[in-house]
C-alpha cells in the first residue's frame, strides 16, 4: 500500500495531445501494456535518460531521435525493459517506430520509443507491433488516468498531477504522469516520466526548464539505491493554447511555468517514493550547514540508502546509531563530528556529535511510528543544504522483488 495521499487529480487535458492505449500482452495479460501519445505538428520537445553504461535499447533509440527531427509520438511498453537485448533489442526498437510510423505517416525518427519491466529479455516484437492500431484507435485528449495505468509495472497506483495557471490572461494546462517503484536511484530522471503543457515554450528553454526541475525533484528521490537501465523524462511544449511563444529566461513568464512545472515534478517524483516497493513509510531527509550542496547530497544519499536505517525505520526503531554511521560514510572530507546535530522530526537525538542528554527513548519511538517522518541533519560546516525521499524498507519489498519475474 501506498504512504499517504497519492490520489490521482483531476487530469486537465492538453490541448495538441492525444493518448491511447490496448492490452498488447507485452508480458502479462489482461492489462494495459502499451500507450502511444500523439503530438500536435511543432511541438516542442525535450528529454532526459539514464546514465547508465546499460542503457536499454530504446534509450539509445529515442536519444538519436531526438536529435535527428521533432518527435510526433511516444511510443511505451510495460512488462519488459528491452535492455541487455544487444543487436537484437535495438532492431525490434527500431521495427516499432517503423511500423507506428507507416501507420502515422511521419518520419520513423519523429517517434520515441519507451520500455519498462524485465530487464535482458527479447521483446515479444509481434504482440506489441500487433497493439499499435488498437492504441491509435484509442486516441483521445483524455486519456491521461488510462496512461498512468498503462505504464505501471510493480507499481499499486497510477501516478498524475495536474494543473492550470494564468500567462498574460490566457489559461494555460500542465498535466503528467510518472511510473515507477523499484530500482530508483534515478541519475536524471525516473524510470519513466511523461509532462506536457500547451503552453509556447521555445526548443531550447524546454530543454532547459526540463534538467532544471529534473535535479530537484526526480535526481532527489531513492528506494533502494539503483539506477534503472531505461530512465527517462520528457516534457512537451505544444503551444496550441495561444500566445507568444517564451524565449527567454528573461520573460516573466519563463518564472512562472518553472514554478508549475517544479510542483509537477516533485508531486510525480514524490508519488514513487511513497509507493516504492512495500514501502510503509515516507522519508524526508534534510541536510543543511554543509560547505556546498554535494556533500550535502552525499550524506542524504548515504543515510537514505542505508538498509540498516531502513530498516529500523520499518520497524519503528529509534536507533539512531545508525544514522550517524551513515553520515560518517559519506566522504565529506574533514567532517568535525563535534559540529554535527541530528534531529528525528522535532526531536534532537544527536547534540555536537554525542547523545542529547535530553532526549529519551519514547520520544524517538514516537517519531518512529508516524507514517511520514524527516530526518534532519546539520552538519556545521556552512549555508548549504539539499533534500532527498526516500521510503523504508519492509519484509514486501524482499518478496516483491524475489517474486518479480514469476
Amino acid at each position: 500500500m501506498a504512504v499517504g495521499d497519492v490520489t490521482m487529480p483531476l487530469m486537465h487535458v492538453v490541448q495538441g495531445v492525444k493518448i491511447g492505449s490496448t492490452e498488447a500482452y507485452v508480458r502479462y495479460p489482461n492489462r494495459r501494456d502499451l500507450v502511444i501519445f500523439e503530438f500536435a505538428e511543432g511541438s516542442n520537445v525535450a528529454g532526459v535518460f539514464t546514465q547508465s553504461a546499460f542503457a536499454a535499447a530504446p534509450v539509445q533509440l529515442s536519444k538519436k531521435h531526438l536529435a535527428e527531427n521533432k518527435p510526433r509520438y511516444l511510443i511505451i511498453n510495460t512488462g519488459n525493459a528491452n535492455a541487455a537485448t544487444g543487436t537484437v533489442g535495438y532492431q525490434n526498437a527500431e521495427v516499432t517506430c517503423a511500423k507506428l510510423a507507416e501507420l502515422t505517416g511521419v518520419h520513423a525518427n519523429q517517434i520515441l520509443p519507451f520500455s519498462t519491466g524485465v530487464i535482458g529479455e527479447q521483446l515479444p516484437i509481434e504482440r506489441l507491433v500487433q497493439g499499435i492500431q488498437p492504441a491509435l484507435n484509442d486516441l483521445n485528449a483524455d486519456r491521461w488516468a488510462d496512461a498512468a495505468s498503462g505504464i505501471m509495472t510493480t507499481d499499486t497506483t497510477p501516478k498524475g498531477a495536474s494543473e492550470q495557471f494564468e500567462l498574460d490572461g490566457v489559461t494555460y494546462t500542465m498535466t503528467g504522469i510518472s511510473k515507477g517503484a523499484g530500482m530508483i536511484r534515478p541519475n536524471m530522471a525516473t524510470m519513466l516520466s511523461f509532462v506536457a503543457t500547451d503552453a509556447p515554450i521555445s526548443s531550447k528553454l524546454v530543454q532547459r526548464l526540463l534538467q532544471t526541475t529534473v535535479e530537484h525533484s526526480f535526481n532527489r528521490i531513492t528506494i533502494d539505491g539503483d539506477t534503472s537501465t531505461n530512465d527517462s523524462c520528457i516534457f512537451v511544449a505544444t503551444g496550441l493554447a495561444g500566445g507568444v511563444e517564451i524565449q527567454s529566461q528573461d520573460d516573466a513568464r519563463y518564472q512562472q511555468v518553472l514554478d508549475v512545472l517544479a510542483r509537477i515534478m516533485n508531486r510525480l517524483a514524490q508519488l514513487i517514493v511513497r509507493d516504492g516497493e512495500g514501502a510503509t513509510k515516507f522519508i524526508t531527509v534534510l541536510v543543511e550547514g554543509g560547505a556546498n550542496t554535494q556533500e550535502c547530497c552525499d550524506v542524504a544519499y548515504s543515510v537514505a540508502e542505508s538498509p540498516l536505517i531502513k530498516t529500523a525505520l520499518f520497524a519503528s526503531d529509534p536507533n539512531w546509531g545508525r544514522i550517524v554511521m551513515a553520515i560518517g560514510k559519506a566522504g565529506v572530507p574533514n567532517l568535525d563530528s563535534s559540529k554535527v546535530q541530528v534531529w528525528l522530526g522535532d526531536v534532537q537525538i544527536c547534540l555536537d556529535g554525542g547523545a542529547n542528554p535530553d532526549y529519551t527513548e519514547e520520544a524517538g519511538a514516537a517519531v518512529m511510528a508516524e507514517k511520514e517522518i524527516s530526518i534532519r541533519i546539520d552538519l556545521g560546516r556552512g549555508t548549504a543544504k539539499d533534500t532527498v525521499y526516500t521510503c523504508d524498507f519492509s519484509y514486501d519489498y524482499v518478496k516483491i522483488n524475489a517474486d518479480y519475474r514469476s
